[in-house]
């Protein structure tokens, strides 16, 4: 009995490490999408705001949520549309995007506290989590990547040197996470040597 309790935890290891490398593996691809296709992932993204707002909508009408819980989430919906505004380019340190963080946060701490009072079963929870929180986020976070091949424009930031060129390549590193995985198998991998015949 003592080694089949053993063995349990190691398959509960393996089974969380293979989780884990399926939720990187598909993340990077749909990172890859994001940045090959920018304009379907825009409408794509835009079709998952207007949806958002739209089961806002039908929970006012027909459920007794908090008025604090759907105010924000409009809010948050909102920070959300300007975001995409620029889409591919999200600012990090703009205001709708840490509008839309803080709103996140707020968010979920109202819907917490209501979940708590209130009996909802738990799939019902879920799906409020899932379509009225995450999936918007999860998608602009996916999308972060495809700001790095977007072909050269002007900075808008510096304005004493207007070559397009010189601004693309005079940026630093590209930043997102595409490039975070890209430098995540660089380091973790072996790297593969290619036979010279």
């Amino acid at each position: 009995m003592g080694f089949l309790y053993i063995l349990g935890w190691i398959s509960l290891g393996i089974q969380i490490t293979f989780l884990t490398l399926s939720i990187v593996a598909g993340l990077y691809y749909l990172a890859e999408l994001a940045e090959e296709y920018t304009t379907q992932a825009r409408r794509c993204i835009l079709f998952m705001i207007s949806f958002t707002i739209f089961v806002y909508i039908m929970l006012m009408i027909f459920e007794e949520f908090p008025w604090s819980m759907l105010l924000c989430g409009f809010v948050a919906q909102g920070f959300h549309l300007s975001i995409m505004g620029g889409f591919p380019f999200i600012r990090l340190l703009s205001v709708p995007f840490l509008g839309s963080l803080v709103m996140l946060v707020v968010n979920h701490f109202l819907a917490f506290q209501y979940f708590t009072t209130v009996y909802v079963p738990f799939t019902q929870v879920l799906a409020y989590f899932t379509v009225c929180m995450w999936i918007v986020p999860f998608a602009l976070f996916v999308s972060l990547s495809a700001n790095d091949s977007v072909l050269p424009t002007v900075n808008e930031q510096s304005r004493r040197s207007p070559d397009v060129v010189s601004n693309y390549f005079s940026r630093n590193k590209k930043q997102g996470l595409l490039s975070l995985f890209n430098y995540m198998k660089e380091q973790l991998l072996p790297a593969r040597s290619k036979k010279a015949f």
